[in-house]
C-alpha cells in the first residue's frame, strides 16, 4: 500500500506500517516511556488480530499479500473476497476472538499478579497499572471492531450473517446503512467534545463504507463480462528461438509485455515481462525465449468470466494470462485490462 513501509514478514505476509502510524509514536514519545509501551502494544495486539484473519483465510485458499498498520487499526489486504457467507463469517470473527481469547487465559494470572486495585484501574500512573492498561486493550479492540458497521469485522459479520439469506449486495447495502450511521454518530460525539480522533474514526469508516458498497456493485456487474468481452484484438505471439534481444524490442515498440509461445500453430509456453527480463539479466541478449518462457502457465478461455481470470491472476501472484479458444491462443488479458473495466464501472456507479 502507498504511503507504508515494511517491516517484516510472516508467514509470506509483509507486516507494514503507514507513514501516519508515525503521529501516533510521536504523541506516545511525548507522553513518556508508559505511553510508548501502549503504542507498542497496540501495535503488537492489532498485528495478532490481522493474522488471525489472514489464517482463517488462508484455510479456505485465500491470500494475504500484506497487513498494513494504521493509527485506528489494521488493514490485511487479501487476494479476493470470500465467495461464501460461512467463509467471510468464519474470517471476520477470527480476529475479535483472538483479542478475546487473551482477555480469558490471562484474566486471573494478571488479577493476581497486579493486585486488584491496578487490574481494574488501568491507567499510566504505575507500571502495575499500564500493565493493567496492556491487557484491557484487548476488550477495547475486540469491541471497537465488532460494532456492526464496515469496515469493521461486526459490518462483516452482519453481512455475512444477511448474505445467507438475501445475497451479497443486498446484504452489503444495509451493512453500509449500518456503517454511515455509525459514522454520523461518532462525528457527532467527535464535534461535540472536540475529539479529532472520533472524528477522523468517523470519515474513515463513512468512506470505507462507501467504498465497499461499490466495490460490490461493481463486482455484481462484472459478472455479466466474459474475457471475450474485453479482450485485446491485437496481439503478438512468439516463436521459441526468437531471441531475447527481438522480444524486448517488441516490449518497447507495442503495448504487450506478456507473450504466448506457440509451435505449428499451438500454445507451448507463456513469457511473462519478469521472465523476459530476469532473462536477460542472467543469460544476455542472444539466448531464445525458449529458455525463459515457462511451460505450465495458468490459461482462461474465451467464455470465462472476468473474475476467474482476476481470481487466477490474484492467487497465483501474476499480471497476464493467455486467453485459448477451440484450442489456439486467442490473446492476452492482463490485470490492467480489467483494472479499466473497474474503471469505468466505477464512474458509472
Amino acid at each position: 500500500m502507498r504511503g507504508s513501509i515494511r517491516l517484516f514478514r510472516i508467514l509470506g505476509i509483509s507486516i507494514n506500517i503507514h507513514m501516519t502510524f508515525f503521529l501516533l509514536l510521536l504523541f506516545a514519545v511525548t507522553g513518556g516511556i508508559k505511553w510508548l509501551a501502549l503504542v507498542i502494544a497496540v501495535f503488537f495486539f492489532v498485528t495478532l488480530h490481522e493474522l488471525c484473519h489472514s489464517l482463517v483465510a488462508m484455510r479456505f485458499g485465500i491470500k494475504t499479500r500484506e497487513i498494513t498498520l494504521f493509527p485506528i487499526g489494521g488493514l490485511a489486504s487479501m487476494a479476493k473476497i470470500p465467495e461464501r457467507p460461512m467463509q467471510e463469517l468464519a474470517i471476520s470473527v477470527a480476529g475479535p476472538l483472538s483479542n478475546l481469547g487473551i482477555i480469558v487465559v490471562f484474566f486471573f494470572p494478571l488479577k493476581a499478579l497486579l493486585g486488584t486495585e491496578a487490574f481494574f484501574n488501568p491507567s499510566t500512573l504505575t507500571w502495575p497499572s499500564t500493565l493493567a492498561y496492556v491487557y484491557w486493550l484487548n476488550l477495547m479492540l475486540a469491541a471497537f471492531n465488532l460494532l456492526p458497521a464496515f469496515p469493521m469485522d461486526g459490518g462483516r459479520i452482519l453481512r455475512a450473517l444477511l448474505a445467507i439469506k438475501m445475497g451479497y449486495r443486498k446484504a452489503t447495502k444495509i451493512a453500509v446503512i449500518f456503517g454511515h450511521v455509525f459514522s454520523l454518530i461518532f462525528a457527532y460525539f467527535g464535534i461535540v467534545r472536540f475529539n479529532i480522533m472520533l472524528i477522523i474514526i468517523a470519515v474513515f469508516i463513512y468512506t470505507a463504507a462507501s467504498g465497499e458498497e461499490l466495490q460490490q456493485d461493481v463486482k455484481e456487474n462484472l459478472k455479466k463480462f466474459m474475457v471475450r468481452d474485453i479482450l485485446p484484438r491485437d496481439f503478438i505471439t512468439l516463436d521459441k528461438g526468437t531471441a531475447l534481444s527481438k522480444v524486448l524490442e517488441l516490449m518497447f515498440h507495442s503495448h504487450q509485455e506478456d507473450f504466448p509461445v506457440v509451435e505449428n500453430g499451438f500454445f507451448c509456453g507463456f513469457a511473462t515481462r519478469q521472465d523476459i527480463m530476469a532473462g536477460i539479466h542472467s543469460f544476455g541478449m542472444d539466448r531464445p525465449v525458449k529458455d525463459v518462457m515457462r511451460t505450465s502457465f495458468p490459461k482462461v478461455n474465451s467464455t470465462d468470466a472476468i473474475l476467474k481470470a482476476q481470481n487466477i491472476m490474484n492467487d497465483k501472484g501474476i499480471r497476464a494470462l493467455p486467453v485459448m479458444r477451440d484450442g489456439k491462443v486467442a490473446g492476452v488479458i492482463t490485470l490492467e485490462d480489467i483494472g479499466r473495466v473497474y474503471a469505468m464501472m466505477s464512474q458509472r456507479g
